[in-house]
């Protein structure tokens, strides 16, 4: 972890104190409960069902669609905490199929079922079917793992959102969102707890990922020089998934509190500081082709050819919030997590007027971009979407 730290500009772990402070109550918790992790192999879902694991749950399920990274979940947990007593199992199912719906009506008994799944990416509203498939999939498959886990009576359930819901820009923001406001609605049945996560460091598919893919492929780095974000390391990622789960109460929303700890700070500081990290400085070119051209000489001198510009495409944000003005908070319980605390709000209707215009386009199967962004508009009064015809897939 101090790798991590020193490259996001951090002397000390996040949650160190609150996890202490807690330690006893979430370890009791753990070892007297039933867990299913959904999206369990992506970098969160990883990180928190490790969390899980190491205080030994009784029962401790893995669902991700990626067979892969489901082995190395395995691998990882086997080579740093070896085994449990309790049933630790993981299985390579969609949560959308008629699979998955067997599996949870062969047991589907849990006391927690923390939902990790998510399309996070903001580029994947570059396309009209890319964008249906991420409302399917952080709005829609949350509502059906809800509904199933009333059916089976289970404790509580957690649903991962994002820091871009909070006054949200880009289509990925606004999809989850509109999934806190089904949550509200759904907490009246189910207690329900969420967090809005901070850019986790060197997560699958992150930029900072893609500085070790350049690195290994002797490729540029390119990162904007505009874009300011608050970082957390994968490990402080599923300890505050825990937190918030455990001890989170009925529609809290958990969020790292921005403090001389956590601090904004840009991508192209961050490249600066990784390339340290691997012995080369950063050498900032004024082009693609020059970065692609310089790759080939500057690296065995201790050089690295990086190019910084202004962010340009659809949905970039130029620093991310954790809440806005309206939101009740609570920054005293917790040492370095704030929560923001909600009441039911009254959107019923409009809940279901989005589901139904979702249901229209599924059963046309014809829409267009626009007039997703047009029924986002609508559910989102304050939606700050801009669309500038130009998307990070067109960039190197």
């Amino acid at each position: 972890m101090s790798t991590f730290l020193n490259i996001i500009g951090r002397q000390k772990a996040l949650l160190n104190v609150d996890i202490s402070q807690n330690e006893e109550r979430l370890r009791s918790t753990v070892r007297a409960s039933r867990f299913l992790v959904i999206g369990a192999a992506g970098s969160i879902g990883q990180a928190v069902t490790k969390e899980i694991f190491k205080r030994d749950p009784q029962k401790l399920h893995a669902v991700d669609i990626s067979e892969n990274n489901l082995v190395e979940l395995v691998r990882d947990i086997r080579s740093s905490y070896g085994y449990i007593d309790g049933d630790f199992q993981t299985f390579a199912l969609d949560i959308g199929s008629w699979q998955y719906d067997a599996f949870i009506e062969a047991d589907g008994q849990y006391d927690y079922v923390l939902n990790l799944s998510a399309l996070k990416h903001v580029r994947s509203e570059k396309d009209p079917f890319t964008l249906m498939r991420m409302i399917e999939v952080n709005i829609l498959n949350t509502l059906k793992t809800i509904q199933q886990s009333k059916q089976a009576g289970v404790k509580k359930y957690f649903c991962v959102s994002t820091d871009k819901a909070a006054n949200p820009v880009n289509m990925m923001g606004g999809s989850k969102r509109i999934m806190e406001m089904f949550l509200m609605r759904e907490s009246q049945d189910i207690p329900i707890s969420t967090a809005r996560f901070a850019n986790v460091a060197f997560s699958d598919g992150s930029l900072l990922h893609g500085f070790n893919q350049r690195l290994q492929k002797n490729q540029p780095i390119v990162a904007p020089n505009d874009v300011r974000r608050y970082f957390v390391t994968p490990q402080e990622s599923g300890e505050l998934c825990l937190l918030s789960t455990l001890l989170g109460e009925n529609r809290d929303i958990f969020f790292p509190k921005p403090s001389d700890d956590l601090q904004l700070i840009t991508f192209s500081e961050i490249a600066k500081r990784y390339l340290k990290s691997r012995g080369y400085d950063a050498y900032e070119c004024s082009s693609e082709d020059e970065a692609r051209d310089l790759v080939k000489k500057l690296p065995q001198k201790g050089q690295w050819p990086c190019l910084f510009t202004p962010s340009d495409t659809t949905g970039e944000k130029d620093y991310e919030e954790f809440f806005t003005d309206k939101e009740t908070l609570d920054l005293q319980r917790f040492d370095n997590l704030g929560i923001v605390k909600n009441g039911l709000a009254d959107s019923g209707g409009q809940l279901d007027f989005f589901l139904t215009r979702v249901n229209e386009i599924r059963d046309k199967r014809s829409w267009t971009k626009e007039g997703v962004v047009k029924l986002f508009h609508e559910m989102i009064p304050d939606f700050g979407h801009q669309e500038k015809g130009k998307y990070l897939d067109s960039k190197m």
